[in-house]
């Protein structure tokens, strides 16, 4: 059974490390393979493509990202569709950044240059649903996760965040079995911008996972995994 795993690389969002994928990983291991790439290192949603397409460990892969994840998966589709065997994309959008996101984004930037620790406190009421904003265990992994990313990579992601490409025009090419999952209370990203992903991408299925925010992968994980685990069944070979 392990050798017929389906190696899957997942790419995390913003001020988020592995544990954002963990209940994955353990979950999904007797049908998955998972790796989850570092996306701090560069300032471009190029740079951090190239970065975790040259680390892979494998020709071809599934590929799946979440919010900021999800930005630098249409990257690597654009870059090295032959790679990608399958998509997942967990609360993030095809579309490019909003002049008031990006002028949102650069008043984090400088509040970081401050008090850091304030960036994850303003985040997190946007980052989970209300009752898990409120759950001391869930507040404190996103804490946690954002304390090890640190202030330096933040910036560079919330640059690289701001530079990013409209992603709508490549939906129509996209081939591969394809899900769109997203947490029915997410404030970040409204139901209509996951439902014009999945309309755009042929053949995708769209699950919305209810009592959950922008983070579905640590809020609902078994409501996650199931899509997960459907979607993975789907991967040729």
């Amino acid at each position: 059974m392990m050798a017929s795993r389906v190696p899957l690389l997942l790419l995390p969002g913003l001020v988020c490390d592995a544990e954002l994928f963990a209940a994955q990983a353990s979950g999904l291991a007797d049908v998955a393979d998972v790796r989850v790439a570092d996306l701090t290192a560069h300032d471009t949603m190029a740079a951090l493509a190239d970065d975790a397409l040259r680390r892979a460990p494998w020709p071809r892969f599934a590929l799946g990202g979440l919010s900021m994840g999800g930005y630098v998966a249409y990257e690597i589709l654009r870059r090295a569709p032959g790679r990608v065997a399958a998509l997942a994309l967990i609360d993030t959008s095809a579309r490019p950044d909003s002049a008031e996101a990006s002028d949102n984004r650069r008043r984090l930037m400088a509040l970081a240059l401050r008090d850091f620790s304030a960036v994850a406190e303003t985040l997190l009421p946007k980052l989970l649903h209300p009752a898990h904003a409120a759950d001391p265990r869930l507040a404190g992994i996103v804490r946690d996760m954002a304390a090890r990313v640190g202030a330096e990579a933040f910036a560079r992601q919330e640059l690289a965040i701001i530079g990013r490409a409209d992603s709508r025009p490549d939906l129509g090419r996209i081939a591969c079995p394809a899900v769109v999952i997203a947490g029915r209370d997410d404030a970040l990203i409204p139901p209509e911008v996951h439902e014009e992903q999945a309309a755009g991408i042929r053949g995708a299925d769209l699950v919305f996972v209810d009592r959950c925010g922008h983070l579905a992968t640590i809020e609902q994980p078994e409501g996650v995994n199931a899509a997960l685990r459907r979607w993975l069944a789907r991967v040729p070979g």
